[in-house]
């Protein structure tokens, strides 16, 4: 994924309403403030409902400006996507170490996917947001597919030593992962409890759970004959 040059300002805060003053910047700080701008309206109205003249009247430019940095509106869309993936990925990866524990590289992901949301709530918003499927790029969807390898090699042989056949791994993987975004997207409306608790209590459920697995799964009830009328 290509990334954008980083701002200093904080990313997690909207943007304000009013334009920004007209002052002259360079190339680079032209572009990240137009990507900042950008980022903060996809995130409030969505993709269908901004436009290029908005994302240049907030800016304090004029509509040729952005075409110049972006091409267009799906070009500075994709761009921002991209700049909060790498955020996102590079906040998790720098959480892991090498020698870590199963256990404490599976409290480092979740710590940092729920620290992101906090810390970037906007970029959060965009990332869920159903964006156009016409639009190229990666979505959030790609990250939680990294983190779905990453847990399922972690678990694999846990699940091994455990009798459990380590090739259903991805399925716990894929489990985590989706949960885990599931409940960013409740925390970040709800911003109740707190980020540690709130990832304890995902980490709680996660760990205990792997630890009571069985290793032949069978669904306990029955399974309903579909009922087909008669002609």
């Amino acid at each position: 994924m290509s990334r954008i040059e980083s701002t200093s300002d904080n990313q997690g805060k909207s943007a304000p309403n009013r334009p920004y003053k007209r002052v002259r910047m360079t190339r680079n700080e032209r572009r990240v403030q137009l990507a900042q701008v950008a980022r903060d309206l996809f995130a409030r109205k969505g993709y269908d409902a901004v436009s290029i003249e908005e994302i240049a009247a907030q800016a304090g430019v004029s509509k040729p400006v952005v075409y110049e940095h972006f091409g267009g509106k799906e070009g500075i869309y994709n761009v921002v996507v991209d700049r909060e993936l790498t955020t996102l990925s590079e906040l998790i990866f720098s959480k892991m170490y090498k020698d870590a524990r199963a256990r404490e590289t599976l409290e480092a992901i979740v710590v940092a996917v729920f620290e992101y949301i906090e810390t970037n709530e906007a970029g959060f918003r965009l990332l869920v947001q159903r964006s156009p499927s016409t639009l190229e790029g990666d979505s959030f969807s790609t990250v939680l597919a990294d983190i779905a390898d990453i847990v399922s090699e972690l678990i694999a042989p846990m699940l091994e030593a455990s009798g459990i056949d380590p090739r259903t791994a991805p399925i716990y993987g894929q489990m985590l992962a989706g949960g885990i975004g599931q409940v960013g997207q409740w925390w970040v409306d709800e911003k109740v409890p707190d980020k540690e608790n709130l990832a304890a209590h995902v980490v709680n459920f996660v760990w205990d759970g792997l630890r009571g697995l069985e290793t032949e799964p069978k669904l306990r009830g029955s399974t309903p004959t579909p009922h087909h009328p008669a002609p």
